[in-house]
């Protein structure tokens, strides 16, 4: 490939019509993938750019990628990185991709959290200043001294006569009406004013006879008025626990759309998956005080201290029953890890150790979530209940398949 010259459109057709040949299921758009990943560019900018030459460490770069995935691995480990709702997310061989149906993971989450934990502030969107926004202000203000201008005139027009006002025809009408408003307006204006200079006068310290005020009055009113206004409150911050991370996807995106209101604490097994998410924290600009990693078994490392303090308790554990690996797609199960996806016979393994964290970890009406395999979601909300959580609901994906239990702890336990 080297020795030829290879544009960006030949290089396109030669992959798709390549991977089409090795049963690729959809050649062309994992064409423009690796395109993307080799050159640099964004996929419109292919088609901008058709006829421009692609140098050799690109087409290096390109025709590895190619063989990897005619091999059947997946796009993401090849190009390193995938899309999760608002975020970009760096993917590693040994770490489980993110999939479409933890982005309804996320919202449940969120849902959640904005309907029973934040306030109406933390969810809503900061206002853009617009190009045109001067354009308003300008109108509005034109607006506003037309107006002033009208009521001058009105004024005037107060003071005519009745004969004055039949004489000068409709341009006045009402004008009398209008001086009658504006005298009510004004005199309420001064009985407001009069009530503002008695108050502060009241509020004025009490003085001797030499002028100096006296001791501790000022004092004692300042602690009346203190008394009087009810003390700000404290902006709540909700806190998430996540079990198996992996890339980081779900505690960074709470974290990156509600930023300054949700901390997360996530953890797994896996130290591959703590470093990649780790890697991903850092490229989103997020602290280690905004999302806490940690290489744990489930829940081991959590303090005591911090046990029953969580809002959230979410998961997106290993769920595919052991029968249904066999039949998994070739390029999941030969090159995603078995530990981020086996569950056991039921696929409910890892489920069942979570939901009986969930009392310990949760406080009274925390969120317990989880994503499951589809056949597991009935047993799974029955389970729930069986430990006494309520509200048990679950959520189809958007294939209108059953994937998601949510479950609320009523009566948070702990342990002796």
């Amino acid at each position: 490939m080297a020795n030829e010259i290879w544009t960006i459109k030949r290089c396109l057709e030669w992959t798709k019509e390549y991977l089409a040949e090795r049963g690729e299921e959809h050649p062309r758009l994992s064409a423009e993938w690796l395109l993307c990943a080799a050159t640099g560019l964004a996929r419109i900018d292919l088609y901008m750019r058709m006829d421009e030459m692609l140098n050799a460490a690109q087409l290096e770069t390109m025709h590895a990628a190619v063989v990897r995935r005619a091999k059947g691995e997946p796009l993401q480990y090849i190009t390193g990185s995938t899309q999760f709702r608002m975020i970009d997310v760096a993917c590693a061989p040994g770490v489980l991709i993110p999939r479409p149906e933890t982005e309804m993971l996320v919202e449940e989450v969120l849902n959640y959290l904005d309907a029973e934990v934040l306030s109406p502030e933390a969810a809503a969107r900061q206002r853009v200043e617009l190009p045109w926004n001067d354009e308003v202000e300008q109108a509005r203000k034109a607006e506003a001294a037309l107006a002033d201008e009208r009521a001058t005139a009105e004024r005037r027009a107060a003071n005519l006569t009745a004969a004055d006002e039949a004489a000068l025809g409709s341009d006045v009408l009402g004008s009398r009406a209008y001086a009658e408003e504006l005298a009510d307006r004004e005199a309420e204006e001064a009985a407001a004013q009069a009530a503002e200079a008695e108050t502060a006068e009241a509020a004025e310290p009490e003085l001797d006879e030499y002028g100096i005020a006296i001791e501790g009055a000022d004092q004692k009113m300042a602690s009346a008025q203190d008394a009087a206004a009810p003390a700000p409150t404290e902006p709540r911050i909700a806190r998430v626990l996540e079990v198996g991370c992996g890339t980081g996807c779900i505690s960074l995106s709470l974290a990156w759309e509600r930023r300054g209101h949700v901390t997360c604490t996530a953890t797994d097994i896996e130290l591959r998956a703590i470093d990649l998410a780790t890697k991903n924290r850092d490229a989103l600009g997020l602290t280690a005080d905004e999302v806490a990693f940690s290489l744990t078994n489930l829940v081991s490392s959590i303090p005591r201290e911090e046990w029953g303090t969580f809002d959230v308790l979410v998961s997106n554990p290993p769920y595919i029953p052991t029968d249904v690996m066999r039949s998994l797609p070739h390029e999941v199960k030969d090159f995603e890890p078995d530990l981020a996806l086996e569950g056991g016979a039921d696929g409910l393994d890892i489920f069942r150790r979570l939901l009986n964290a969930a009392p310990y970890m949760l406080r009274a009406g925390g969120l317990f979530a989880c994503e499951l395999y589809e056949g597991a979601l009935d047993a799974a909300a029955e389970l729930c209940r069986q430990a006494g959580l309520s509200d048990v609901r679950v959520v189809r994906d958007l294939t209108d398949r059953p994937r998601i239990v949510r479950a609320i702890v009523t009566e948070p336990k702990q342990r002796q």
